[in-house]
């Protein structure tokens, strides 16, 4: 195991922050590295707000550290202030002036405030940097941290700029985004680089052309790099069990020999609705299918009354304890209604964080696709539901909502006993 420990040495940093003088940092820092290799020989060191440090300070805080003991020293752009030509000064003048920096791996850590990140990270590695912490989707902070895909696929593409081994398959890409996305509860944007849904789009007929003659006149690396399937073609409700089947091979999803008969039926039904069913409704299908949980309260029934003369109207049915109950409530608007009789049928006191809804593909018949966050007592959780229905999508992600909630509130409780029996005996 690695452990990772870091002290701010901008001006700015140790005097309104931490109220220290520079030698006290300094020795924080000797103290602080020293500390964490008695417990193990791999230690990062991180000067935060590295970017805005005094370049004699940063050399002399960083020369500490790898004497304490850090094998690697992270360099962070902690508020996303430096530019590519500057990082790489940066980078470089400690590779020429910190006497001991052979004996550490120098790490970037960028953030995206002034839309940088990635091009200020491939600066560095050009300097001499070896390792990036970056995350999938540019998630983090603010306006988030260097997007690992399109740091990997930017070396890959310009190996004659970056010729280094990254030993990562870029092939997971598109389904690690789709699942973080899922996870978070933060869409993709469609424009954005690498897995956005438009990146391997040509709308323009002049690049159309240009396609079909040969892909490389617009196309730098193939969709099938970073797990895009080679065809999309759409099925439709007289598709077979064995055409869902080589579907779900060719988008490279993972799904359990005895979840694919219930995936299939799902399936099934969503084609009744739609005309056609594609890659991305699939997808949605998969990611309700993999939640597990014991629910609390489930789904039973929905109707809805709206329209521009208010109240809005929602009746609900919801299966609780095995007993269906069934309600009627008012809202400012139907969404409103529904939550709100969610809430008469299981109180509950958490917090609505985010309500967000998407169409999953084009089109009129497209599935609504609804994200649902909620906290309580500092537990958060995040439900996700796809429905042809916005209102039925839209409750089912409530209600998936709260039942994780529900659980991990459960699972907390039961650690806090835990910890006390302990205590006790």
């Amino acid at each position: 195991g690695r452990i990772h420990t870091f002290i701010s040495t901008s001006p700015l940093h140790m005097k309104y922050k931490l109220n220290m003088t520079p030698d006290d940092v300094a020795e924080a820092v000797k103290r602080s590295v020293s500390k964490a290799r008695t417990f193990t020989d791999d230690v990062e060191w991180s000067c935060e707000d590295g970017t805005r440090t005094e370049r004699d300070f940063l050399c002399r805080t960083v020369e500490i550290a790898i004497n304490a003991g850090a094998t690697t020293v992270n360099i962070p752009d902690t508020v996303g202030y430096t530019t590519p030509e500057e990082y790489f000064d940066i980078i470089a003048m400690l590779k020429n002036r910190v006497p001991n920096i052979d004996k550490a791996i120098i790490s970037t850590h960028c953030h995206n405030d002034l839309g940088l990140a990635v091009a200020n990270s491939l600066a560095a590695v050009r300097a001499g940097a070896r390792q990036i912490e970056c995350t999938i989707n540019g998630l983090g902070e603010r306006a988030g941290n260097a997007a690992t895909e399109e740091l990997v696929m930017a070396m890959r593409v310009r190996k004659d700029i970056y010729p280094y081994d990254i030993g990562l398959n870029t092939q997971h890409f598109t389904r690690l985004s789709k699942t973080v996305s899922a996870v978070t509860g933060f869409p993709v944007q469609y424009n954005k680089a690498i897995v956005g849904k438009n990146a391997f789009a040509h709308e323009s007929g002049v690049h159309q052309d240009g396609m079909l003659k040969n892909a490389e006149t617009y196309e730098i690396m193939r969709p099938e790099d970073i797990g895009l399937p080679k065809s999309s073609l759409p099925l439709g409700k007289l598709s077979g069990r064995h055409a869902f089947v080589k579907k779900l091979a060719d988008m490279g999803a993972t799904v359990a020999e005895d979840m694919i008969d219930t995936l299939f039926k799902r399936f099934k039904a969503l084609a009744d609705k739609k005309k056609n069913v594609y890659d991305e409704d699939i997808a949605a299908l998969i990611d309700e299918s993999a939640v597990s949980l014991n629910e609390v309260v489930k789904f039973a029934g929905l109707t809805v009354m709206c329209g521009d003369e208010g109240p809005q109207r929602a009746i609900l049915a919801l299966e609780k304890d095995g007993v269906i109950h069934e309600v009627t409530a008012r809202g400012d608007g139907p969404v409103d209604a529904a939550f709100k009789a969610v809430r008469m049928i299981y109180p509950h006191d958490s917090v609505l964080e985010l309500y967000q809804v998407h169409a999953v593909t084009e089109g009129t018949d497209a599935q609504a696709k609804v994200t649902v966050r909620m906290s309580e007592s500092g537990v958060v959780a995040t439900g996700q539901a796809a429905h042809t229905d916005t209102m039925t999508a839209s409750v089912k992600a409530y209600v998936g909502a709260l039942n994780r909630l529900v659980a991990r509130r459960l699972k907390a409780s039961q650690t806090v006993e835990n910890i006390d029996t302990q205590i006790a005996s």
